[in-house]
């Protein structure tokens, strides 16, 4: 999530700098082209976003499995060596 705000604080400097340099700043000057270009921005800041979600939480997902499949292994790892405790004492 920490990569997500960063991205869409500077997505949204981008977009205050381009606006900035584009207008004198007045509110009579703004026409239906920087409202269009805000609209596009934000979408654009939806879709990165998602698209960084999608793949970080694919990522933690992968990182989960690998980690419960380690603590298996270790169980299956210590029961056999509790078996073969119990064999040799035998």
């Amino acid at each position: 999530m920490k990569s997500i705000t960063v991205i869409g604080m500077i997505l949204l400097a981008v977009s205050a700098l381009l606006f900035y340099l584009t207008t004198d700043f007045t509110v009579e000057r703004i026409t239906i082209s920087h409202v269009m270009g805000v609209m596009a921005g934000i979408g654009i800041g939806l879709i990165v976003g998602g698209m960084v979600g999608y793949v970080s939480k694919g990522t933690a997902m992968k990182a989960e499995a690998k980690r419960k499949e380690f603590k298996q292994l270790q169980k299956e790892k210590e029961e056999l060596e509790k078996q073969t405790l119990e064999k040799a004492k035998s």
